[in-house]
């Protein structure tokens, strides 16, 4: 939405109304511009985050009882929505009481029976949330499951689909997976996102809802990543969190000895130096 935004010429030979019609975009959307939180809600989102992070199992009314410890005056459901609109899911399985949106089509769970025994057999994606001293950012990366390399990543401000697809295509330009496993938000279930993946012939894999255990080592990642760089430090702009998160992948990647790798980096394991298979 926003590179829609942004292709709209004020003074163009077409007014505002008939260039959103070409490009899709409602007359709202292109005049629309997000409020600021406040302090105090970007305070709370912070908790949550880290709350979640150690305690992932934890649900809205836990998490409720937290904030209500640290002197937040919240109720549950505005918990709740603050969660949603993080991206957070407590772990454990529930009822199905929400259906997915019917516009997009959800694709099947295909690694459940799938011995993953090779680089590039199975990429994954989700977003996180990356506090700052005031404000936040999103971050969304793509990891190969057999080596756990992140093979690339991309912070966004806001939560729409258009920096997800960009870092997409960006790794496919570079290599190309046989599954692609994301959960089931609306950046994963969006038309340009299937699309491009169709247009490489990329087999589509989507988590269960609510179920965690789906993107596993995506969501090991997030651990990492905020315990060992963004909670150690208090950033004040993007640019300071980028630079922190290229020098943590770089890390990440190359330096960061990996249990489940039979301590070896992820990159050891990725560009072929290291064969796991003989240690299974």
């Amino acid at each position: 939405m926003a590179e829609k935004r942004q292709a709209i010429e004020p003074n163009g030979t077409l007014n505002i109304q008939e260039q959103c019609d070409l490009l899709n975009l409602s007359r709202s959307s292109y005049y629309y511009e997000a409020k600021p939180m406040s302090e105090e809600t970007e305070a709370i989102m912070k908790l949550i985050d880290k709350h979640y992070t150690m305690y992932p199992w934890e649900g809205a009314r836990k998490i409720n009882l937290m904030l209500l410890s640290h002197g937040y005056c919240i109720g549950r459901y505005a918990t709740s929505r603050l969660m949603k609109a993080m991206g957070i899911e407590p772990i454990y399985p529930k009822p199905n009481t929400s259906a997915p949106n019917k516009a997009h089509e959800v694709y099947p769970y295909l690694l459940r029976e799938t011995v993953i025994n090779k680089v590039n057999q199975v990429w994954a994606s989700d977003i996180t949330y990356i506090r700052l001293h005031s404000g936040h950012v999103y971050l969304m990366a793509i990891m190969d499951w057999h080596s756990r390399y992140v093979i690339d990543w991309k912070l966004s401000i806001s939560l729409e689909a258009d920096f997800c697809v960009a870092t997409l295509k960006r790794a496919l330009a570079t290599s190309r997976c046989e599954i692609f496993n994301t959960d089931q938000g609306s950046q994963f279930t969006s038309d340009e996102w299937i699309n491009t993946l169709k247009a490489h012939h990329i087999s589509i894999s989507m988590d269960g809802r609510g179920r965690y255990l789906d993107n596993i080592f995506v969501e090991r990642l997030w651990r990492s990543v905020k315990c060992e760089c963004i909670y150690l430090h208090d950033f004040a702009t993007v640019k300071e969190v980028k630079a922190a998160l290229t020098q943590y992948f770089d890390y990440y990647n190359n330096v960061r000895k990996h249990q489940g790798l039979d301590y070896h980096t992820p990159a050891e394991v990725y560009y072929g130096h290291v064969n796991l298979n003989k240690y299974t």
